[in-house]
């Protein structure tokens, strides 16, 4: 105790002796207290007008973008290699009294193009090159066809004289060397129809009766014979051939006609 209070009479401000720690090594700045960063001041207006600007100019570039990818997929309104037909202008349909035509029946309907090449003809719609049959009979859909962009007009006045036909370019019928072909096919409604009924009525045997050939009393019609010496009809009342410059059958043996109702058989 004694010992104890010979050390609390000591100087109060005296330096004590410690062992050297790690604390002792760290070097002396000669810095007192704690230093912080002044803070600045923020100005709000400044970030919303920053803001503002970096929309409009995202919002900008997105538009021109937007435009550009479209436009990569749309034609060239103007071009050499690029036509619209929505934009040409079509030449006005017109009769070529001049035109050369090839008339196609593809139908069943016998006589068809014959008709229609008569009322071409006698209308004056053009010069028929040729008129038959097509290479095919089942054909569904009449229209007029050409080659020549400049054949489009006389086309299309064609057809229209035609009952309205539909026209197409195409280079399928060049064989029959004319400017416009008009195909006939199941739909035609035209002229010629009433015509080709007609030409059927007439060419064909045994329908007035006037060119059929009757057999002996039962109406069937028979191919006349001929004679092989003259190359003429043989009567079937006298056996024998019957000179065409008269009308009257001619006896071989005499060389004299030969009244039908007066001869024997």
């Amino acid at each position: 105790m004694a010992k104890r209070t010979e050390d609390a009479g000591a100087r109060p401000g005296g330096r004590q002796d410690y062992p050297e720690d790690r604390f002792d090594r760290i070097s002396r700045s000669g810095r007192v207290g704690a230093h912080r960063v002044t803070a600045r001041p923020r100005y709000t207006w400044q970030y919303v007008i920053a803001g503002l600007l970096g929309f409009a100019i995202l919002t900008t570039l997105g538009v021109l973008a937007v435009h550009a990818i479209g436009d990569a997929g749309k034609l060239p309104i103007r071009g050499d290699s690029l036509t619209s037909s929505a934009t040409q202008e079509k030449p006005d349909a017109e009769i070529n009294p001049d035109a050369t035509i090839a008339v196609l029946n593809g139908t069943t309907t016998e006589h068809l193009a014959a008709a229609v090449d008569k009322i071409v003809t006698e209308e004056a719609w053009g010069k028929i090159l040729f008129s038959g049959s097509a290479s095919a009979s089942d054909v569904q859909i009449s229209a007029v066809f050409y080659s020549d962009p400049a054949d489009e007009g006389a086309a299309a006045g064609l057809a229209a004289k035609l009952g309205g036909l539909s026209t197409y370019t195409t280079a399928d019928y060049e064989q029959y060397g004319a400017q416009l072909v008009v195909l006939i096919g199941a739909d035609y409604q035209g002229p010629g129809l009433t015509e080709a009924a007609q030409i059927a009525a007439d060419t064909d045997p045994g329908t007035d009766g006037s060119i059929s050939m009757g057999g002996a009393g039962n109406g069937a019609s028979e191919e006349p014979e001929i004679d092989p010496a003259t190359g003429w009809e043989i009567d079937p009342a006298t056996g024998f051939p019957i000179d065409p410059a008269t009308g009257l059958p001619v006896d071989p043996a005499t060389g004299l006609a030969v009244d039908p109702a007066a001869a024997t058989p």
